[in-house]
């Protein structure tokens, strides 16, 4: 079972796959995902620049220092919320530019000086290229931070860790129902020996679809995302070892559903996502439920979710844009506003519902902005 083909695939690394294909046979979307991201030689993550204006997509700290800004007030009141331990580890995971942690570390170093001058952070950042960019951004806290290949790298101790639209780029396996069943979504070669998707051999349990199932009609993508499991359960595991909290922000939805969310983002544009491997970024949307399920199992405490609009109104943004736009020429100021609009306001090209934020803590504690659970 072939479906139709997007357009010809003719990147270097779309040769590569397709030789792959020829040698062993269709591959899984989740190897087709981890080759168009990370593939040593033409993986999109080892040889573009994807970030800002000039690359393929924005990410929220790219539009206005404000959320950067609500980041580092949300760590410190995690941190007061702890009891304002000392020697804290600051950490993200995949930092982009650097942009988010400058931003943060400027607002905790002015409301927060005892936490700034006692913690140190870790940047988890595989490319060496992004290193270099993130070392120019933040050269006026040098002194402060360490780098990793990979966060079993960062050493014990309490944890404050940022994870914004990390998991998204993490590799997802997709079915489809067929006449037999959800047989899992593989990719293999159409009779234009162009790049397509098919079923494969492999079926899917029934226990881990949602309800109700009986209507599904054919066709029908259900993802899952073991190997975003298995990093939710590692930073969840840290915390229950050395205490701390994980704020994780991306884009997708508070209830596990079908569908497929698979995209590729081009020159910020969607492209079809077995066009042009290695030469757009590829992305799907997070499961939040699937992640909260995890911490639960691990014996953490959870917080969320909330809207990303909701979370950073909760945190003072209306407040901290006004502050901003005090004494600025108006053209500013309109900036200023657009800026806030599209990080928190609601509709197309907007990131204030699309996006989603949890925070996981242990010991347990309830956290603002999020509603306290008992």
């Amino acid at each position: 079972m072939t479906t139709t083909s997007n357009a010809p695939s003719s990147t270097p690394l779309a040769e590569k796959i397709k030789a792959i294909i020829r040698a062993s046979g269709p591959i899984s979307v989740t190897d087709y995902f981890a080759l168009c991201l990370a593939d040593p030689e033409y993986g999109y993550y080892k040889t573009r620049e994807p970030f800002g204006r000039h690359g393929d997509f924005i990410t929220a700290p790219e539009i206005s220092q404000l959320f950067g800004e609500m980041i580092g007030v949300f760590m410190v009141h995690a941190w007061q919320r702890h009891g304002m331990p000392d020697g804290v580890r600051l950490v993200e995971i995949g930092p982009g530019r650097g942009t988010m942690m400058a931003d943060m570390l400027r607002v905790i170093k002015r409301i927060a000086p005892q936490l700034f001058d006692s913690m140190n952070v870790h940047l988890v950042e595989t490319s060496e290229r992004l290193r270099g960019v993130q070392r120019v951004t933040l050269e006026a806290y040098s002194t402060k931070i360490s780098w990793h290949d990979s966060f079993d790298e960062v050493p014990d101790g309490f944890m404050l860790i940022a994870a914004n639209e990390l998991f998204d780029a993490i590799p997802i396996r997709q079915f489809i129902k067929t006449p037999t069943g959800f047989r899992e979504r593989l990719i293999g070669l159409d009779a234009e020996d162009q790049l397509a998707f098919a079923a494969g051999v492999a079926t899917l349990d029934p226990e881990l679809l949602p309800s109700p199932q009986a209507s599904i009609p054919e066709g029908t993508i259900f993802e899952l995302a073991p190997a975003r499991q298995a990093v939710m359960q590692t930073l969840c595991e840290r915390l229950k070892r050395s205490n701390g909290t994980v704020l994780i922000i991306d884009y997708g939805s508070l209830v596990t559903g079908f569908g497929d969310t698979l995209q590729a983002v081009r020159n910020h544009d969607f492209d079809p996502p077995l066009a042009n491997p290695g030469e757009a970024d590829l992305t799907s949307h997070v499961d939040f439920e699937d992640l909260a399920k995890v911490a639960v199992a691990t014996g953490v405490h959870l917080n969320g979710g909330k809207h990303q609009g909701d979370f950073l109104y909760g945190l003072g943004l209306a407040e901290r844009a006004k502050a901003l736009a005090k004494d600025k020429d108006p053209a500013e100021q309109r900036l200023i506003a657009a800026a806030v609009d599209r990080l928190a306001g609601a509709g197309a090209g907007k990131m204030g519902e699309l996006f989603k934020v949890i925070a996981v803590s242990s010991p347990a504690l309830n956290l603002m902005p999020f509603r306290a659970v008992d």
